[in-house]
């Protein structure tokens, strides 16, 4: 059984500098790291689906988020449709309706307001409700002034929406004040929930990232057991036998991370000429929103780290039950 290259190579111990040192340091890691890269080319096949299924793991979360955020940018200028309709009490004046109308939108939580005259008002409803005929027979319009308020942007939340409704009421000149928000709380209800699975997602798949690169590490340091004892026999400790370890692990959730990206990038590619066909088909055009170059860069250091303490964990358990025999 050889020892580790980092043995062989050795130099006598002599005078030692800082700069020496350091200098050391860095050429025994370098050295590791691109032993334990050419380790891992060694077996291809093993470490090919030890990085597919880590690109995998690290896919399905980041595909997630992907979903809530698109599905944000769709709904982000639904918020523009949030209307309050504001029924001013009978009788009213045209004078006092403007009036009332100049008030509200002065407010800084309107970004605009339009006022419907009864008259106005009679003709939509007339065209809207299919009973024209049966309006004719009305001897005087019963529709009152009404004031369609849009919420600024910065306030047009579902509570947001229902203070500025609750302050509306208190003018005297309102009698009615409706403000349906309940589609708007489902919906944020819904991106919610969906941002929580996202999180709950990334959560067990980054533990089984852990307990893949773990596993893998154990089956490496069980096939090196001799030559690992050999290590400790001269002298080695666990941190210098750990190390080649935590270097695969890097290089294995480092892969994991690319093919990841490689993955969504190509889901991306295949799902945009669908998805701004199927915009077009509404009438609007739409297409998919991909990742930031932090976000990308997030996903690949995410599966290095998630791969190096792995690797960690794993090494520090199974290595301190390795001793070497006489």
């Amino acid at each position: 059984m050889s020892l580790p290259e980092e043995l062989r190579t050795a130099r006598p111990a002599g005078p030692r500098t800082f700069g020496g040192a350091a200098s050391t340091w860095l050429e025994r890691h370098a050295q590791t790291l691109v032993g334990s890269l050419g380790r891992l080319a060694r077996q291809p096949i093993a470490t090919a689906l030890t990085i597919a299924v880590i690109g995998i793991a690290l896919a399905l979360p980041t595909a997630l988020y992907l979903v809530v955020a698109n599905a944000r940018a769709v709904t982000a200028g639904l918020g523009d449709t949030v209307q309050l309709s504001v029924y001013l009490r009978l009788p009213m004046t045209p004078e006092v309706a403007r009036k009332v109308a100049r008030v509200i939108g002065a407010r800084d939580e309107v970004s605009q307001v339009v006022l419907v005259s009864p008259d106005e008002g009679l003709v939509e409803f007339r065209a809207l409700s299919g009973i024209g005929e049966a309006l004719n027979a009305l001897t005087e319009n019963p529709l009152p002034w009404t004031v369609k308020v849009r919420p600024a942007p910065s306030h047009d939340s579902a509570l947001a929406v229902e203070a500025l409704a609750a302050e509306l009421r208190g003018i005297p000149e309102v009698e009615l004040v409706e403000a349906d928000t309940a589609w708007v709380r489902r919906l944020n209800a819904l991106l919610d929930t969906l941002r929580q699975v996202v999180l709950l997602s990334a959560a067990v798949l980054a533990f089984g990232v852990l307990a893949i690169v773990g596993n893998t590490i154990r089956l490496d340091i069980n096939g090196r057991r001799a030559e690992i004892e050999v290590t400790k026999l001269v002298g080695g400790s666990n941190a210098f036998v750990r190390r080649p370890f935590l270097y695969s692990g890097f290089w294995q959730g480092l892969a994991g991370g690319l093919l990841a990206v490689g993955l969504i990038a190509a889901g991306l590619a295949v799902l945009d000429a669908p998805i701004a066909r199927l915009a077009a088909a509404y009438g609007t055009s739409f297409s998919l929103a991909g990742l930031a170059m932090r976000e990308w860069l997030a996903v690949v250091g995410g599966g290095a780290g998630l791969g190096l303490l792995g690797a960690w964990l794993a090494a520090g358990y199974h290595l301190h039950r390795i001793e070497p025999r006489a």
